[in-house]
């Protein structure tokens, strides 16, 4: 069990739903 590549997974996850969630609604981050 590779613990840097979950950890880089759980990154590579958190920012794509920080962009969709940005690009969904701008108004929360302005």
């Amino acid at each position: 069990m590779m613990v840097l590549s979950l950890i880089a997974l759980g990154l590579g996850l958190a920012t794509a739903v920080y962009l969709v969630v940005a690009l969904v609604s701008p108004e929360r981050f302005e």
